[in-house]
């Protein structure tokens, strides 16, 4: 079966990268985190489709701290950093991302205003 990729929205502080899945109505969702920085994602969409991706992310993650909040139009990803610090970039390959990742202007947070300005919070009542 053929899958598909689901836009991929992102943004970081220190400590975390915020992954945001929009796939409205996403049954059957699987999230995997793993310690070397791998990040996949697998769900089926409202008319059956398979939704499918992993991510080589740009360094090292604590999966026990990485949270996924459900919600109806999409699904929000929290994963813990294994050290602080901002990333270069999201993946650790220097090739240009696929077109389906995409940076989430709103949750951006630039690495000077992280303590002041970025109000943006993440409350993950419901993991996956």
């Amino acid at each position: 079966m053929f899958s598909r990729h689901p836009e991929v929205l992102w943004a970081q502080r220190s400590d975390k990268v915020y992954l945001t899945i929009s796939l409205p109505d996403a049954k059957d969702i699987s999230v995997k985190c793993e310690p070397q920085g791998i990040f996949g994602f697998s769900a089926v969409g409202v008319q059956g489709e398979l939704f499918d991706f992993s991510l080589e992310l740009f360094g090292k993650t604590l999966p026990e701290k990485c949270k996924t909040k459900v919600g109806l139009r999409n699904i929000i990803c929290s994963v813990q950093k294994e050290e602080k610090g901002w990333w270069k970039r999201l993946l650790k390959s220097e090739e240009k991302p696929a077109p389906y990742i995409k940076v989430d202007w709103n949750k951006w947070c630039d690495e000077d205003d992280e303590g002041s300005n970025c109000k943006f919070i993440i409350r993950c009542s419901h993991e996956v």
